[in-house]
């Protein structure tokens, strides 16, 4: 396989921007220089592309998305997972989790089956690391657009069976203070699974026994969560606010310029910094997708959702359903919204969600050994050229 050599770029890794390129070769990335050294000494057989002063970045990794391009990953069949995944990579996204929604266990079993065969058949997709169940173990009160039909406290003999069925699960959220959630997280924790908090009504106290007991990671940032409330007079802090104090804790932020607004983005920033936040689309099928209705969940069994300015909503226009965004409109919005530099907001997107699945060592980041999953995206964030494994998958005649 001849090397691929990406020059006169500008190169982002989480210390520092540097203009230059890199080097891949059999699927990994070998060398990463400045054209201020020693640049670059191309073979007759290489394939050298100039991105013409382009970003170079980190494949970018979606820990949260329902799905994309008219597909949800609940829609009972392999094509919606590669459908999904696919349309997400045109944005650059080489790593996917897919997410599902509160469902009939019937639903999530054939969920976990489908993913299992949609693994195999991806062989030229981005890679789909493994699956994050959303639900169904949530406060009433925080549910958002979850179906009340569903929810229900945790049930041990059914999480365990769900458990002992499937080795894609990489994470699973839950509001922490149901009964029977910490031991849930203890078990998930022992397992190697991510436990997440989300769609939760639970206090300070609350969500530090749930730290204690194995969360680290906060679902959406104040989508479906408690923050400041009054009990008998008293305040406490929500989710919210112990997740911006807590700097252990992970969270996820939904960037897509509707869900929070600058002042919001600007205060999760300060607090957690790039090192502690995850970029995610949270979308759903709409997203890459034109304004009008869809169906959040399967396509037999979800619920009715209005698109329009941008963002998913509830029929009533009540509550959002998810988002549309994908991964480059997420950057755009740190930058151009809540003012971090490029350099930053694409950590948030590579490096730090590989930290949280545990991938840092060979994905998240430009570095010789790393896997050669690449985007180059120009100043406006439009993505020209995505690579998966030293490969290209997208090159720029598609995202003309």
């Amino acid at each position: 396989m001849a090397r691929v050599i990406l020059h006169n770029g500008v190169v982002i890794t989480p210390q520092r921007s540097l203009a230059g390129g890199l080097i891949m070769d059999d699927g990994r990335i070998v060398s990463v220089f400045d054209t201020a050294g020693d640049g670059f000494c191309p073979a007759p057989e290489d394939t050298v592309i100039d991105v013409n002063g382009q970003y170079i970045t980190p494949g970018f990794i979606d820990i949260q998305t329902h799905g994309a391009g008219g597909a949800d990953f609940m829609d009972g069949t392999v094509e919606a997972f590669l459908q999904g995944a696919e349309t997400h990579l045109q944005y650059g996204t080489t790593t996917v989790v897919p997410t599902t929604l509160t469902s009939t266990m019937d639903e999530l079993y054939r969920t976990l089956d489908l993913f299992r065969e949609a693994k195999k058949a991806s062989t030229h997709g981005p890679c789909l690391y493994g699956l994050h169940l959303e639900g169904p173990y949530f406060s009433m009160e925080q549910r958002g657009a979850q179906d009340p039909r569903y929810i229900k406290h945790p049930d041990r003999s059914e999480y365990m069976q769900v458990l002992d069925y499937s080795d894609d699960i990489v994470r699973w959220t839950l509001a922490p203070e149901l009964p029977g959630a910490l031991e849930m997280a203890r078990v998930l924790k022992e397992r190697g699974i991510i436990a997440s908090i989300g769609h939760s009504d639970a206090i300070y106290e609350e969500v530090l026994d749930a730290v204690a007991a194995g969360f680290d990671l906060v679902t959406h940032l104040y989508s479906g969560m408690s923050g400041l409330k009054r009990i008998h007079g008293y305040r406490y802090a929500g989710v919210i606010e112990t997740a911006l104090l807590v700097d252990q804790l992970f969270v996820e932020v939904i960037a897509d310029g509707h869900h929070l607004p600058e002042s919001l983005l600007k205060l999760i920033y300060k607090n957690k910094g790039s090192d502690r936040i995850c970029l995610v689309t949270d979308s759903m099928r709409a997203a890459g997708m034109p304004a009008g209705t869809y169906r959040l969940g399967s396509l037999t069994d979800g619920q009715e959702v209005l698109v329009e300015d941008g963002v998913a909503k509830l029929p009533d226009r009540t509550a959002f359903a998810g988002s549309v965004a994908t991964a480059n409109i997420l950057l755009k919005t740190m930058v151009e919204v809540a003012g971090v530099s490029p350099q930053q907001a694409v950590t948030m997107l590579t490096a730090t969600p590989a930290q949280v699945l545990g991938i840092q060592d060979h994905k998240g980041t430009l570095a010789p050994g790393k896997q050669g999953d690449v985007v180059v995206m120009d100043k406006n964030f439009q993505v020209t050229q995505v690579y998966v494994g030293g490969t290209q998958v997208v090159p720029a005649a598609q995202r003309s």
